[in-house]
């Protein structure tokens, strides 16, 4: 099969919609990551995403839709405080976990009664949705536990010679998955922390809860397990207050391999002339290079080494989250 990437041009929407009927999974970009979309009413063209990505079947997939397309068929009821959000932040990069009426492939879900729907804000998501007008299943479209991607080509490094179109909308802003909110209760819980931030719900909807998940338990939310958008090269990971270990670490592979620093800008001009991979200095610079830099270390470096920036809340809580599943660790400092 033939990877084509295409921008904007003639044809391209209905080459995309043709793709899609017939079952095929189409690459598109959003504005967090780019997704590997399939039609969400089909079981077979869901079960191929999970072919394709190598990924567990425990792992529920988001569906995506356009701005005016009606969910109201889809889902079984939601609370007011959902309503407000909608109106409050989509399009854009929250996804919202509902009731399900079971309408769309049981194969989305993985068999929870629920269905986690999203509003891409991206202008190239919004032409592909709507000349599909229909619900799309869409994970990040990158190999199961590899970094997301935030550019086309990253989608093709991955699936070259696997699917047949890539809807190109040049880098993605965000830089990480959306925020996926249970919406099924009383009160929101984030399920997965993105550039929605707890605060900014909470804004609207009153309050706000985070979901922490007991060990063993099913996924409620794709990106939940332990090590994620990891990069294929050897990780080591400190805390900020472990930089002289980190050094050490550094110069210790130095010795026989290529290790390099992926940490904040305050931190990258503390290492002088050490190779580095500059994250930037606000949270919102740090999310949208996260994935990029990551994927460059492990073109470079035998062994990349992350530093915690010092900053944790807001939009950083979702950048914590991502960066230290992709160096496999929760707590402490990890080797891999």
């Amino acid at each position: 099969m033939e990877t084509q990437i295409l921008s904007r041009s003639r044809g391209w929407l209905e080459r995309a919609k043709q793709y899609i009927e017939a079952g095929e999974v189409v690459a598109f970009h959003t504005e967090t990551v780019y997704g590997l979309g399939a039609n969400a009413f089909s079981d077979e063209a869901v079960l191929k995403i999970f072919a394709l990505k190598g990924r567990p079947a425990d792992n529920p997939l988001i569906v995506h839709v356009h701005r005016a397309y009606d969910i109201s068929p889809l889902i079984d009821g939601e609370p007011p405080y959902a309503a407000a959000l909608r109106s409050a932040f989509l399009p854009g990069p929250l996804t919202m976990v509902y009731p399900s009426t079971g309408k769309v492939s049981k194969y989305v879900s993985c068999g929870l009664n629920t269905l986690a729907i999203r509003v891409p804000s991206s202008p190239t998501a919004q032409a592909f949705l709507k000349a599909v007008d229909l619900p799309v299943a869409a994970p990040s479209a990158n190999l199961s536990k590899h970094v997301s991607p935030v550019t086309a080509r990253h989608v093709f490094d991955d699936f070259n010679g696997k699917i047949p179109l890539i809807l190109d909308g040049g880098a993605c802003s965000g830089g990480i998955e959306s925020t996926v909110l249970d919406c099924t209760g009383d009160i929101p819980q984030i399920l997965r922390e993105g550039l929605v931030t707890r605060e900014m719900i909470a804004s609207v909807a009153g309050e706000c809860g985070v979901y922490r998940p007991k060990t063993g338990e099913r996924p409620k939310s794709p990106g939940m397990a332990y090590k994620h958008y990891a990069p294929r090269c050897k990780t080591a990971y400190f805390g900020r207050e472990e930089l002289e270990k980190a050094i050490e670490c550094y110069e210790k592979e130095a010795k026989t391999g290529v290790p390099c620093f992926l940490c904040e800008s305050e931190v990258c001009a503390l290492l002088k002339d050490r190779r580095t991979l500059d994250l930037g200095g606000t949270p919102e610079e740090m999310a949208r290079r996260l994935y990029a830099l990551l994927r460059k270390g492990e073109e470079q470096a035998t062994l990349l080494i992350g530093v915690e920036p010092r900053e944790k809340g807001g939009v950083m809580a979702g950048v914590m989250n991502r960066m230290k599943r992709a160096f496999g660790v929760e707590h402490g400092t990890k080797e891999s």
